[in-house]
Order: structure tokens, then C-alpha cells, then sequence
């Protein structure tokens, strides 16, 4: 009877093992399918907006182009890129600031991580720059991070889940920022959007401050760090039509920039004459590619991660 019952015993312990390890693999492939497995939804040819496409009627080589480190000058696009470093020790931070004015609204164009629309499908944004014959280039709103948001890319829409307070880009060159909930995805088609972008928050509404950012949340998924506090941050803003402004801002590493609040960040647009500015992913995500180079320094190592999208200027 002993020995049957130490057999029965036993079975029931392998028995609650099995399951518990059953459990644990569900658990991490549910984890692995939402965060690391890619699902592509769309393979998308290397695309530019209408317009784009309609006006490209030279060859690169046609193109009279002055370039340096750090300007880019051609018939229809200018670029003038400044590091700017303020404070000292712990307290400095160190950012870039592209200033971008273009002929025609075409110019300023997205393109996805592996020309490919869906979840967890990541790639450096100087890769995706590359590929796509970018000038100059930041990571976008890493919308494959989430199931939300309405994102329209070079005219096409690929996802309508309205969600939070967003940015369009319109075909005359203009940047607005509107509310996903409240304007459908088919009035901005209607209305010439080409390109939105679902992050957040708004940083400057008609040459204001958008307002009190100290409870700002943006994402709640798993391992997500607050958007509150000094940061690396990306983002875009606008002058005038067709002028615009890319501020990357550096961070986590000691002596050479903490990185910005969202405060701070919103200041810097206005300083600069931004009527409109958005905030974008930011973090280790942060990237500013010029020329065939990183500009600054992605999760202050050198180290650029895998986003799932880039804004970038080409001719």
C-alpha cells in the first residue's frame, strides 16, 4: 500500500509539473508572438507619395547638389544640420537639430522596416534609411509596438484603430495634428493627408505649447519605459509649409546628455519658430541619420535599435 501510494503521489507531482510547464511555454510564446514573432500584414513595394512619384522626372545624377558633413543643398531641398549642447557634468545635454526646407511636399516620405506593414518587424533606421536612398532620416512612431492607432503612409491607409492625439502630413506641405476619435481616416484621405503618425503627445499647437505634459501616458505595454522624466526623444516639427524641423535629442549617458523632459523638448520647437511639433519615439529608438552616417548617439553607446519606421527626405 506504501509503495502505491508513493507511485500515486509521484504521478500527481509529474502530473502538476507537466502543467505548470505547459503553462510557462504559453506564457512565453504568447510574450514572443506579441513582442519578438514578426507578423507581416502587407509586403509593401519601396513606395513614394503621389506626388513624389509625379515630380521625379531627373535622375540623382542630373540633380546640382553642395553637401558637407552637415548641409545639403539642391535645386529643391536644403538641409542644415546643428549639434547643440547646453549645461555642464550631469546636468548637459547634447542634441541635433535638422532644419529642412523643401520645393515640393513629395520630398518628405516614410517607408516601413523591411518594406513590410505589421507587428514586431524592426530594423535600425540607418537600414531602412538605406535602402530607401535617404538624405537625412529619423525613426518614426514605432507603430508595430502597438495594435492602435490610424496610420496612413505615403497615401495608403494600413491601420484604422483610432486611439489618441496624432500628426498628418498634408500633400501641401503642411503639418496638423488632430484627434483619431474625432476626424475619420477618411476625411484625412479627402483632405490630402499622405503620411500620420500615432505617438504623442502634440508638443506645439499654432506656435503654442500644447500644454501641461506631467501626466502625459503613451504606452502601457510590457517593459515600456515612462515618457516622463529626461529621455532621448525624436521629433518633428514645422515652421512653414514645406519648412520643417527634425530634433533628435541624446540621453542616458552621464557627462554627455541626460536627455530631455517632454517640457523641454516642447521649448526647443518653439525656440526654434515651430508652429507645429509632435513628439515621436523616442529612447534607445532615437536616431538621426545623415549622408550614409549615424549623426548622434543612439542609447549613448553608439547603438541603434531596430524601429519599425523612419521619416526621411529624399530626391
Amino acid at each position: 500500500m506504501i509503495g502505491i501510494s508513493n507511485l500515486t503521489r509521484r504521478k500527481k507531482i509529474g502530473l502538476f509539473l507537466t502543467v505548470i510547464i505547459v503553462a510557462i511555454g504559453i506564457v512565453l510564446y504568447l510574450l514572443a508572438d506579441r513582442y519578438l514573432i514578426e507578423h507581416v500584414e502587407v509586403n509593401v513595394a519601396a513606395q513614394k507619395t503621389p506626388a513624389a512619384d509625379e515630380e521625379s522626372t531627373t535622375s540623382a545624377e542630373q540633380v546640382q547638389v553642395q553637401q558637407d558633413d552637415w548641409n545639403y543643398s539642391s535645386a529643391d531641398t536644403s538641409i542644415h544640420i546643428e549639434k547643440v549642447e547646453t549645461g555642464s557634468g550631469s546636468d548637459k545635454i547634447t542634441y541635433f537639430v535638422a532644419d529642412v526646407q523643401l520645393e515640393k511636399a513629395g520630398l518628405l516620405q516614410s517607408a516601413f522596416a523591411k518594406n513590410a506593414f505589421g507587428r514586431n518587424i524592426t530594423e535600425n533606421t540607418s537600414t531602412i534609411a538605406a535602402d530607401n536612398q535617404a538624405i537625412l532620416a529619423i525613426n518614426g512612431d514605432y507603430y508595430g509596438f502597438r495594435d492602435d492607432g490610424v496610420i496612413i503612409r505615403n497615401g495608403t491607409l494600413y491601420r484604422d484603430e483610432p486611439a489618441r492625439d496624432a500628426l498628418a502630413l498634408l500633400a501641401d506641405g503642411t503639418l496638423q495634428s488632430y484627434n483619431e476619435e474625432q476626424l475619420s481616416s477618411s476625411e484625412l484621405l479627402a483632405e490630402g493627408v499622405t503620411n500620420t503618425y500615432s505617438f504623442g503627445p502634440v508638443l506645439v499647437k499654432d506656435g503654442e505649447i500644447a500644454g501641461d505634459f506631467d501626466k502625459v501616458v503613451i504606452d502601457t505595454n510590457f517593459g515600456n519605459r515612462s515618457i516622463q522624466g529626461s529621455n532621448p526623444r525624436t521629433g518633428i516639427g514645422m515652421i512653414a509649409p514645406n519648412h520643417f524641423v527634425f530634433v533628435v535629442v541624446d540621453g542616458r549617458k552621464n557627462n554627455y546628455s541626460k536627455g530631455m523632459t517632454l517640457s523641454e523638448f516642447a521649448n526647443v520647437f518653439t525656440e526654434l519658430g515651430a508652429t507645429e511639433a509632435y513628439n515621436l519615439d523616442g529612447g534607445g529608438s532615437s536616431t538621426m541619420y545623415f549622408m550614409g552616417r549615424v549623426v548622434n548617439n543612439p542609447q549613448g553607446k553608439q547603438q541603434e535599435r531596430g524601429v519599425s519606421d523612419i521619416i526621411y527626405i529624399s530626391e
